[in-house]
């Protein structure tokens, strides 16, 4: 009889709540260590250990119990990981792999060694030093924490020497990054799943449109990119996955720069399944959540061919309407080929609560998509739908 076989999550947000559906349809186990016993992931999964994943004892508990340790956020402190992997746990990806999408300086060190396109940037102690930095690059900078920061925070973006004061506060011993304030026209973003043994594919390079820094819109492919850009892009994400070591699903998140070098700058790794990534549950041949289960397995990885010409992904955040199964009849009514992701949280405004993923009918323009995921959302988050304001 052969045993599946059992793959945990640290972490018990939507994203481990959306390898569920996948696992399961392998036949494998999910287990996950979640934060506390109502966060997302637990209603999804047969079993859930509740504990802190900044804790020795209950990682390594929950880590006996398992055959592969991956990740639903990058929070794990990494020196914990190292430790588990000298005692022979598997972890996928490594400490070290990982650590890339941790430490935003030790992502921009790696990025340059490689010769990838870099906005300038640079490590710094003090507003002496960022001055001096601004002084060459230009104002605006940006300033950003290395370690914890995501949808905007721990990113402070200084206009001129008068803001200096305002980033006094941030400098408490340890060294910040600094980086020019990029001119770009648009964000693109370019999933990679590689397996321990070598094999790597990509999704086509998708158009991330954010609100308030938080992604409220993802369009597959990314309209009217040059292919030769959209070429450069896979070549570096691919270059970034096996360089780095990476193991199952990475995001690697891109700045947009017409006319200038190869026409992108890289922003920043994720190394877990990915926001910009939710379309592939819909659009695509083989979803990422189900990828980064056979990546982290080392399984032959699926293909990633799109089933439709474009795919929207629709951010659905919390907002005045709290009941959301109440708003479903409507929602669905509204757009019967549009795929409904809730995540089982409360409501709260801003935060991530679902999404929407809308697929082109043969010869349906980008802006009709665009305007089907927006509605259904807006009825989800709102009760009702908003105008019609998309176009191509």
């Amino acid at each position: 009889m052969v045993t599946f076989p059992v793959i945990g999550v640290v972490g018990g947000g939507q994203l481990a709540r959306m390898m569920s559906g996948p696992a399961t349809e392998l036949g494998l186990e999910l287990r996950v260590l979640a934060e506390g016993p109502d966060v997302s992931a637990v209603a999804a999964v047969a079993r859930a250990e509740i504990g802190d994943y900044r804790n020795r004892d209950a990682l390594r508990s929950f880590a006996a119990g398992v055959d592969v340790v991956t990740f639903d956020h990058e929070h794990v402190p990494g020196e914990l990981l190292e430790e588990l992997a000298r005692e022979g746990v598997v972890i996928h990806p490594s400490p070290a792999a990982l650590l890339h999408a941790q430490d935003k300086l030790v992502m921009r060190r790696a990025v340059e060694e490689l010769g990838l396109p870099n906005p300038r940037w640079r490590a710094v102690s003090g507003t002496a030093e960022l001055a001096a930095f601004a002084a060459e690059s230009g104002w605006p900078v940006v300033l950003k924490t290395p370690r914890g920061g995501y949808d905007g925070k721990g990113v402070l973006v200084l206009r001129d020497e008068e803001a200096l004061t305002a980033a006094e506060p941030w400098f408490t011993g340890g060294e910040l990054l600094v980086e020019q304030f990029v001119p770009f026209s648009r964000e693109l973003s370019v999933l990679v799943a590689r397996r321990p043994s070598g094999e790597a594919v990509t999704w086509p390079v998708v158009e991330s449109i954010q609100v308030d820094s938080v992604c409220d819109e993802v369009l597959a492919p990314a309209p009217h990119l040059p292919r030769g850009v959209a070429d450069a892009v896979t070549r570096a994400a691919l270059q970034l996955a096996e360089q780095l070591g990476v193991t199952g699903v990475m995001a690697v998140e891109l700045f947009e720069t017409p006319g200038t070098g190869p026409g992108f700058l890289v922003n920043e790794l994720a190394m877990r399944p990915h926001n910009s990534g939710h379309w592939t549950m819909d659009g695509s041949l083989t979803g990422q959540f189900e990828q980064h289960l056979r990546a982290v397995l080392d399984l032959p990885l699926g293909s990633t061919d799109t089933v439709a010409e474009h795919t929207v992904m629709k951010n659905v955040l919390g907002g005045k309407n709290t009941d959301i199964y109440a708003a479903y009849a409507s929602a669905l009514s509204s757009g019967p080929s549009a795929k409904v992701h809730f995540y089982g949280k409360g409501v709260r405004p801003g935060r991530k609560i679902g999404h929407v993923n809308a697929l082109a009918s043969p010869g349906e323009p980008l802006a009709s998509v665009r305007q089907r995921a927006t509605t259904v959302a807006a009825i989800l988050r709102d009760g009702t739908a908003p105008p019609s304001t998309h176009q191509d």
